[in-house]
């Protein structure tokens, strides 16, 4: 098991470094009107299509940035691999998952997801500032760990069935099984996989901590399968796979391209029920 989430009860506020992370999909100015605001005292804002997308390119509808630019992103935020990071949005959201995910990618090993998002933290007396946050920049270099990212080629092996890796969707179970599709403009999910709404991960809009998920996720899949998540733009998996480690899922994958990258060639091969 592998601890990625922080409650407010168990910050520590000394010696961390924060991350505001808060965005929608429906307004995509509302996290940083939000970060301009308020936020936690010391906190960069990370915009999930400017900061943790690269929306000039075509593998799908957030598309994993550059290496580069994910490296001048932490040197901007003043951090440093062995740092003490905390990421938050609003509580039950994908957005810190997906930061979370880039910084496990880069070998930040010591970043955590606060669970509760940034009203309970405001409300626990973590201080709040208006002003932006000026980190010192650094030089830290990233220490990618590629065995947690699938990139498309090892997606198509995995359908071919050349990898010991089990597909995971995280996706409605109406557009896993291909009766709707109100984003993409193919219907239907990649071969062979299988499926678990991320929704299903929250209770009363926050992650669900309760023994009950694991029991739900090892209904679906076994902790000891090798597992590749995906949605349909790689942000909603995110959760996903942040919940499968914490319930002691070690071999998890993330295919950032996800879905909307799958469908992007002609002739795409999916899978649906009707």
């Amino acid at each position: 098991m592998t601890n990625v989430f922080v409650s407010v009860q168990n910050v520590d506020t000394k010696n961390t470094k924060w991350i505001d992370t808060r965005f929608s999909l429906q307004d995509i100015e509302a996290g940083r009107n939000k970060y301009a605001e308020s936020h936690i005292a010391g906190a960069v804002y990370w915009d999930l299509e400017r900061d943790l997308s690269d929306m000039t390119k075509s593998a799908g509808r957030h598309p994993m940035p550059e290496k580069e630019a994910l490296t001048e992103l932490f040197r901007v935020s003043g951090l440093a691999l062995d740092d003490h990071i905390i990421i938050y949005d609003d509580g039950g959201s994908p957005f810190a998952a997906r930061a979370w995910w880039l910084l496990q990618y880069a070998g930040f090993t010591n970043a955590f997801i606060a669970l509760e998002g940034f009203a309970a933290l405001q409300e626990a007396g973590v201080a709040i500032a208006t002003m932006p946050t000026q980190p010192i920049k650094t030089a830290v270099t990233p220490k990618w760990d590629e065995s947690i990212y699938a990139s498309r080629q090892f997606v198509e092996e995995t359908v071919a069935e050349k990898t010991a890796s089990a597909l995971l969707d995280a996706r409605s179970a109406e557009r896993y099984r291909g009766e709707v599709e109100p984003i993409d403009p193919i219907a239907g999910r990649i071969p062979g996989a299988l499926n678990f709404d991320w929704e299903q991960l929250k209770k009363n809009g926050l992650f669900n901590m309760d023994a009950a998920v694991k029991e739900q996720l090892g209904q679906v899949i076994d902790a000891a399968t090798e597992v590749t998540v995906y949605c349909g733009s790689g942000v909603t998996a995110a959760p996903l796979y942040a919940m499968l480690k914490h319930n002691g899922y070690e071999n998890t994958r993330l295919y950032v391209g996800s879905y909307s990258d799958w469908i992007s060639e002609e002739d795409a091969n999916v899978e649906k029920d009707c």
